[in-house]
């Protein structure tokens, strides 16, 4: 049973992790005629899993679809925030990229009503997508259309991150509660170590947004959450002055560096023992050594208030490919490849492994972290996504300034949330 079983609760409900009527809405493109279908030549499959043991499995699963000697892809690998940034940049051109590492929700859904996103009902219905979930195929359709445009090949989850052999050194324990989470905090700074690393500078500071997300969720739940990043809500709300007096209660805790250091080196301080946890998704052990994936832990973002239902941040990834493709057969015959659990479990035999895939009978890690994992996922009453899936990339940037201002002047939290509404008041308007 995976987190994507018809029966499981929240994300399960409507495919709630994804936001009030916020799933993949808008226009598609057709199906692009025969003449365009076929235009020789590898298909590039545009990457953004640029850390080395991801880009190695991605490189493996290039390899072994070009064995299959029908259709042949090139892989393009770029840093994650220049093909964030250049995404739009991509769908848009000319000559585009065809196939593309992403996500569903929001950013999906502003691409498809733009008629971006290449329609893909005729794959839904081959062998290797047909024993997907419904939850996944609500997921990755377009309500307003009813086409699909998204293939799901994986799902991961966020925790409070850190090392075993230096828990043991330090003797502490994993909390169960908000007040024993702050009084392990306490014992760690006593001990000459940064309590919690964080990673929001450089090109990073969207790492910042697990906080806001998870402290909102855990204050007033999963559906306030996905209504505030709608727009049904206001970021200066008593509800979301709440959520910072919460962290304020945490603050003092983060290292000091949090936010002049990118979450690839804040990884680095949290493996070297230098800080003693870390907010972060399992993407972050692809760059961590081999050899220090069996010495890796997590525990769930403390409950703060019993009566919330407790909701997990649970992200799916997977691909989407351009509606200007030239090659939408071939495209097409990749995207297929992907979907199968042959595929999915390549990539997790050449990467961290920390990741669970989507295919039914795709077998992930067995690790006893993967297994951990996969309990977190299974035993929430809800899933998020994360914030800029659960609203859109538009909205992300005035989180990261609003996020990284407070933690830089936290008694400025009232002018700061004043702010913060009349930015995405903007992006709601548009």
């Amino acid at each position: 049973m995976t987190a994507f079983n018809a029966t499981r609760r929240g994300f399960l409900t409507g495919a709630g992790a994804i936001g009030a009527g916020a799933l993949l809405s808008g226009c598609v493109t057709q199906t692009p005629s025969a003449s365009a279908g076929k235009s020789g030549g590898p298909v590039t499959l545009q990457s953004n899993l640029s850390s080395p043991q991801a880009k190695t499995a991605m490189q493996a699963i290039v390899a072994a679809f070009d064995k299959r000697g029908e259709a042949r892809a090139e892989l393009n690998t770029v840093a994650s925030e220049t093909f964030r940034t250049q995404l739009p940049t991509y769908l848009t051109s000319a000559n585009p990229p065809d196939v593309y590492t992403w996500y569903p929700g929001s950013v999906a859904e502003s691409y498809a009503e733009k008629d971006l996103l290449l329609g893909l009902d005729d794959i839904w219905e081959k062998p290797e997508l047909s024993g997907y979930s419904d939850a996944l195929k609500t997921l990755c359709t377009s309500p307003s259309s009813g086409k699909k445009v998204f293939v799901p090949t994986s799902y991961y989850w966020w925790g409070m991150f850190y090392r075993k052999s230096n828990f043991a050194k330090w003797d502490v324990r994993e909390p169960r509660t908000w007040d024993e989470f702050l009084d392990l905090c306490d014992k760690l700074k006593s001990k000459g170590v940064a309590p919690i690393g964080l990673g929001a500078g450089g090109d990073t500071p969207w790492v910042a947004s697990a906080w806001f997300d998870y402290l909102d969720i855990r204050v007033n739940g999963a559906t306030y959450h996905r209504e505030l990043l709608a727009g049904k809500h206001r970021f200066d709300d008593p509800e979301v002055r709440k959520v910072f007096d919460k962290w304020d209660e945490v603050r003092p805790y983060f290292d000091p560096d949090g936010t002049a250091i990118p979450f690839q080196d804040a990884t680095t301080a949290l493996l070297q023992g230098r800080t003693g946890m870390m907010l972060i998704g399992t993407f972050f052990a692809d760059a961590a050594p081999k050899n220090a994936l069996d010495d890796l832990d997590f525990f769930q973002f403390p409950i703060i208030d019993p009566k919330v239902p407790v909701a997990e941040e649970a992200p799916t990834d997977g691909y989407f490919a351009s509606a200007r493709t030239k090659r939408a057969d071939e495209a097409k015959e990749l995207l297929r490849y992907l979907a199968t659990a042959e595929a999915q479990e390549l990539y997790l035999k050449s990467s961290s492994g920390t990741t669970l895939p989507t295919h039914p009978d795709a077998k992930d890690a067995g690790t006893p972290l993967v297994l951990k994992g996969r309990k977190l996922i299974e035993g929430a009453a809800d899933l998020t996504q994360f914030f800029n899936r659960d609203s859109s990339d538009a909205l992300q940037p005035t989180a990261d300034t609003a996020l990284v201002h407070y933690l830089a002047k936290p008694k400025e939290i009232g002018s700061i949330l004043t702010t913060w509404q009349r930015g995405a008041q903007k992006i709601w308007s548009r």
